[in-house]
């Protein structure tokens, strides 16, 4: 049930045709997991707070730095040196007390990332490398949670969703984040954020629709983007959408997987 400050609170909401009473009470009783309060996760994790979303985790285990402030919008000046996972809970806590927020201080590895994922109904993940994103991916496959990932590049940017845990109308396995990406681009082939740079406010626009994607497939209407990669160029501002499907070779739900827990994940 909705309380009548959240009525009001939501009363935006409540009134679109597609979300309605039903759609809001759905976002309260959702839990999402966000990996990384950093330059996606920021924004993401404000707007998923706004719109009701009735638990939200973070996980993050760094701290709030000057350089982050160009980007990460949930963070203050005065919150340099602090933990972001701190930080960001201050911030959703003040924008929306009718949320709960979850705090894990610490790094996903995978000796803990199947049992914070598979606490959660859905997982965003703004993680700015690719041994977590594989990680994460194929965490949220072992877990059967379903998957929203974004990545920032310096002018660009994309977005997908994944649930390859699940089967299409024809009764085949959606594809996999191994789908879309088989292997990681070689070492020292991507550079950092630190040495390439980002666009602020291209992080803000792409942790903003990860947010819009969430809610989407929490409520549940119009169309989501499984096995569609949605590509954005800031220079030209221009969007592009590019179906994949599933990879009969890959190794999570292939056929003849071979992953099967995240032993592959640990480091020597």
């Amino acid at each position: 049930m909705l309380s009548d400050e959240e009525l009001e609170r939501y009363a935006r909401h409540i009134v679109l045709r597609d979300v309605g009473g039903p759609g809001q009470a759905a976002l309260k009783r959702a839990s999402v997991l966000v990996i990384g309060a950093g330059g996606l996760g920021a924004p993401a994790l404000m707007y998923l707070a706004a719109a009701g979303v009735g638990t939200i985790g973070v996980v993050d285990d760094d701290m709030v730095s000057l350089s982050n402030l160009q980007r990460q919008v949930i963070h203050a000046t005065p919150d340099i040196g602090r933990p972001k996972v701190e930080s960001a809970a201050e911030r959703i806590n003040a924008l929306n007390p009718h949320v709960t927020v979850v705090a894990h201080r610490t790094w996903l590895n995978a000796d803990n990332a199947l049992d914070l994922i598979g606490a959660y109904d859905l997982v965003l993940d703004g993680s700015d490398n690719f041994d977590t994103r594989y990680l994460v991916s194929d965490a949220c496959f072992l877990a059967a949670r379903p998957l929203i990932t974004g990545a920032l590049g310096t002018f660009d940017a994309s977005l997908t969703t994944i649930r390859a845990h699940e089967t299409n109308e024809k009764g085949e396995f959606n594809p996999t984040y191994r789908c879309l990406f088989p292997e990681p681009p070689p070492p020292g082939t991507v550079p950092a954020c630190a040495e390439a740079g980002v666009m602020g406010a291209l992080a803000g626009m792409l942790g903003s629709m990860m947010a819009l994607e969430a809610i989407r497939e929490i409520v549940g209407f119009g169309e989501g983007l499984v096995g569609r990669l949605l590509m954005l160029d800031a220079r030209t501002m221009r969007f592009e959408t590019l179906r994949y499907g599933r990879d009969p070779a890959n190794p999570l739900n292939g056929d003849g997987p071979v992953i099967a827990d995240l032993s592959m994940h640990r480091k020597p």
